[in-house]
């Protein structure tokens, strides 16, 4: 969308007149609903008065951005006039406006026109390009001069200006974040990059906080500003000189301000903890979202590296001739495969842990990081086996038999590991169990600070994070898999080989290795057993009964290479839906895709689990289906491509993966909003 979508010809005046500032907004107002995208004129009309009241928004230098979000807009507009003579519009600095711009917003959570509004707010800051707006003879001159320009301002992302100079930290925002906010933080990075100064402005808009300041960079900041009509996020500035002021002087005054930050004088700011943080999340949604994808992004670089060295590790032993012989030991049959792999699996074991971890770091601080790994180590490991220590051949009584019986897995126990989706349990319980904490400890003596840090949160939290996952979520998801485990062997027994197919393809993709997949893939790995028993007991390959137990293990396969895959084409097909962060992580998301790693696609789950979840789902389970229909079979364990050799009816094979993730790909399409870059 670009601003000139936004903007009708029937809705600009060329050198109109007003007689003052009331009249001035009757007149936009009549602009706006000359375009027909304004179902309740006088509602609307209401709402750029009561905006006004709040502060003007004659933001000085001859402009005035009058604007409404309300349920009385059809559809996103701009309507604008050219005054010669100017009009009295109580403008910040006191000059009468001769060229104003009327924003209609409608109220939905659909905020695609907000980039274009933040775009235009940022170009008319611009003097050059404001001055040839008041000489246009004729809307279509006003039009093309807008369209010229907007090929390419953008507000700018991350540090920019001169990184031997200071580093200036600014937050920008305004009650409906449409106009000021942006206005505003150009005006504070031009103005600092003029002065020889590095800056960085988060702006913090109705389409949510984007260019988010890290913690690295605030510890590292030489002045910080927050120019802003509304509440934001302040306790991460716990300690820091803050310029505190209204987004206005953010937009007038840039100058006094960043020589205000810079000379020390600013007060201290000091936080009370009752703020969740919000550093290093992406904007967006609501706090949830927040701490969700902090954890996200910390976690994405360990499974893009975990797994591009595990599908080295297949790729070596396929290089090497062990595609079709290695069986369950397929990527650890030389040194140097074995070395990748191991490697590879470590980097991968660490993100459901970081995941966990980083969740609760962006609710709690510090303190949730202990917390919040303990909790997604115990999600992604499961409970201990009983069997494993000592007491296990004791007769236990009393409490110890209780803690025995719930706290442990029995050595002929359903499977504990709950994976990425108890990560993010364990990541929001962490950080909720931390806040409580603190809550506790407020009223504790100051100097008791340091024991509350070091010993109380860490202590008490990881104590009950233990109780809460071992003795409650783990058991329970215990009894989940032996339903499945149950349920599936009633199936394949039925005869039921397509039905299966689906299943089994549809449970590889819903928690992308967790405790769902592995019970799908543990079943696969145990009809390929099965299989072998058979075999060795004189059934021939052929036999109905073998081939039933390698098309289940085809089906799993293929419904675990599916999700990367189809996110991959999602990404490239349809990359407004997705974030850049997201994009990028495309092609490795092919790489693991054709490697049958499915966590690849942990990541877009995690962000967004109510709609990739069930697109990967659906996908899958029809891949599933259809290598079940085609009668596709598989006779080792893992390898994705590099096992391909062992596939029955491969080219069928190949044409149920790439349906299954085109089907994925459609669909992430189909529901997913439009990303918000953070």
């Amino acid at each position: 969308m670009k601003i000139t979508d936004l903007l009708d010809k029937k809705s600009i005046s060329i050198g109109g007149s007003a007689s003052g500032k009331e009249d001035a907004i009757n007149k936009m107002v009549d602009l706006m609903a000359a375009s027909g995208k304004i179902a309740d004129v006088d509602t609307y009309r209401k709402g750029v008065f009561a905006r006004e009241e709040e502060s003007t928004t004659g933001i000085g230098e001859g402009i005035a951005i009058p604007h409404c979000k309300s349920d009385a807009v059809k559809a996103p507009g701009l309507a604008a006039m050219t005054l010669p003579n100017g009009v009295d519009y109580d403008s910040l600095d006191g000059a009468p406006a001769d060229l104003i711009f009327l924003i209609a917003a409608p109220n939905t959570e659909d905020n695609v026109h907000l980039d274009v509004l933040s775009k235009l707010s940022t170009m008319l800051m611009d003097e050059d390009f404001t001055g040839k707006l008041r000489a246009a003879k004729s809307a279509d001159e006003f039009i093309g001069i807008i369209d010229e320009a907007e090929g390419g301002k953008e507000h700018a992302e991350g540090i920019v200006g001169n990184a031997g100079g200071k580093l200036i930290l600014a937050v920008t925002a305004c009650p409906t974040g449409i106009a000021h906010t942006y206005m505003a933080a150009e005006a504070i990075e031009k103005k600092a990059k003029e002065l020889g100064h590095a800056v960085k402005v988060e702006t913090r808009g109705s389409g949510g906080a984007k260019n988010i300041l890290t913690d690295d960079e605030i510890a590292k900041a030489d002045g910080i500003i927050v120019a802003a009509d509304t509440k934001v996020p302040m306790d991460r500035f716990n300690g820091k000189k803050v310029v505190v002021t209204k987004v206005a002087n953010g937009i007038n005054k840039p100058e006094e301000l960043i020589n205000q930050a810079l000379s020390g004088s600013a007060p201290i700011y000091h936080g009370d903890g009752s703020e969740a943080k919000s550093s290093g999340s992406s904007g967006g949604g609501g706090g949830a979202y927040k701490h969700l994808m902090s954890g996200v992004s910390h976690m994405l670089p360990f499974v893009v590296g975990g797994g591009i060295l595990i599908a080295l590790a297949f790729l070596v032993d396929t290089i090497c001739g062990y595609g079709e012989t290695a069986g369950g030991n397929f990527g650890v049959m030389t040194p140097l495969s074995a070395f990748l792999k191991y490697v590879g699996g470590l980097a991968m074991g660490l993100m459901v842990p970081v995941l966990s971890g980083y969740i609760a770091y962006s609710i709690a601080d510090r303190p949730g990081l202990v917390v919040g790994f303990t909790g997604g180590l115990l999600a992604s490991s499961g409970n201990a086996l009983l069997a494993s220590f000592p007491f296990a051949e004791d007769n236990l009584t009393g409490f110890n038999k209780f803690i025995a019986n719930f706290g442990f897995q029995a050595p002929d126990g359903g499977n504990t590991v709950s994976g990425f989706l108890g990560g993010i349990l364990a990541g929001f319980l962490a950080g909720a169990l931390v806040l409580g904490l603190k809550k506790l400890c407020a009223n504790m003596p100051k100097s008791l600070d340091g024991i509350k840090q070091i010993l109380i949160y860490p202590l008490v939290g990881i104590f009950l994070m233990g109780v809460l996952m071992c003795f409650i979520f783990n058991p329970l998801i215990g009894l989940v898999n032996t339903w499945l485990s149950d349920m599936l062997s009633s199936i394949s027994n039925a005869g039921l080989t397509a039905v299966l197919g689906l299943l089994l393809g549809a449970m590889m993709a819903i928690d992308m290795g967790g405790p769902i997949n592995k019970a799908a893939y543990v079943f696969g790995t145990g009809m390929l057993a099965q299989a072998a028993d058979m075999v060795a007991n004189g059934a021939a390959q052929n036999d109905p009964a073998v081939q039933a137990c390698y098309i289940a293990m085809a089906s799993i396969m293929v419904g675990g290479m599916v999700p990367p895959i189809g996110i991959a084409l999602a990404c490239w097909i349809f990359p407004k839906k997705f974030t850049k962060e997201e994009r990028g992580s495309a092609p490795s998301n092919i790489v693991m895709g054709c490697s049958f790693i499915t966590e690849g696609a942990i990541p877009f789950a995690a962000s967004d689990p109510l709609h990739v979840i069930p697109c990967t789902m659906i996908g899958a389970g029809v891949a599933g289906l259809l290598s079940a229909v085609f009668e596709c079979t598989l006779m080792a364990p893992h390898g994705g491509v590099f096992v391909f050799a062992t596939v029955g009816q491969p080219w069928l094979y190949i044409v149920a993966w790439l349906v299954g993730s085109v089907i994925t790909a459609v669909l992430l399409g189909i529901l997913r909003k439009p990303a918000k870059e953070g």
